[in-house]
Order: structure tokens, then sequence, then C-alpha cells
């Protein structure tokens, strides 16, 4: 997989009196497409949780290029800058999907916990996952 996209509609309940997208949403486009991405290389969020691991983000950072307006469809592209088991970060680049405008760039960090916030080794503890996020990293282009 060279990259990971992750698409759809600007909602209206997500734009401001003037009609453009308030920030903060784009933040949560990141997290819905980086929900997306883990379940897309076999390892759904909810069924990390089940087995006990939490993915809390670390840092979040965000810069807006070009405002997007109700009824823009998005798309999101996701892929990883870091890994090795005990953290990863993330970047993500946000694009018109019918114009190809690049609005917005970002990152986010995150770390493996358990649930009483003690760090996972997923490379020891949970080899699978730790192997489907290395594949997913070892065949991504760097963007």
């Amino acid at each position: 997989m060279a990259e990971f996209i992750y698409e759809r509609k600007v909602n209206y309940y997500e734009t401001d009196r003037m009609g453009i997208v308030h920030h903060s949403n784009y933040i949560r486009w990141m997290e819905e497409a980086r929900l997306e991405v883990l379940e897309k290389i076999g390892i759904p969020y909810d069924k990390m949780e089940q087995d006990g691991i939490l993915i809390p983000v670390l840092s979040a950072s965000c810069e807006y290029h070009m405002a997007f307006r109700y009824g823009d469809t998005f798309r999101v592209v996701v892929y990883p800058l870091e890994f090795n088991g005990l953290k990863m970060k993330l970047g993500y680049k946000i694009y018109n999907k019918e114009t190809e405008v690049l609005h917005s760039t970002g990152e986010t960090g995150h770390c493996f916990v358990d649930s009483n916030m003690k760090l996972i080794r997923l490379k020891k503890e949970y080899p699978d996952y730790y192997n489907a996020f290395m594949t997913w990293y070892d065949n991504t282009e760097k963007l």
C-alpha cells in the first residue's frame, strides 16, 4: 500500500456562520482517517481496545493552507512518518478531491499503552500488530 486515502463530503455542522469549515474539524478528519487506515491494514481500533491496547494522541499539529466550504469533498492522505513499536508519528495531507488543491497538512504522534497507561512494546507483546504496522510503514512511500 503506497498510501492510504480517506474521503468524504464536508458536513454543514462542520462549518461556521460564513460557511467555512471550523479549524478544529481538520484534526477530527485526521482521526477519522487514522481509524480507517487501522481497519485497512487489518488491525481495527475496536479490536485493539478489546486486546487491551490504547493509542493516545501525544501531539497534533495542523497547518491550514486554504479553507474548505460546505459541500466540498476532501480526501485525507495518511502515511507513517515514524514507528518503533512504542510510538508512532503519522503525516496527513488534506486535498480538495475535485481540484486536487492541498488545503491542509498535519502530523499526529501516538504511543501504545494498556488500560493502566503503561507503555506497551508491540514487537514483544503483540507481534501481529507490530508486523501489520511495519508492513504498512515499510511499504509506504514517504510523501
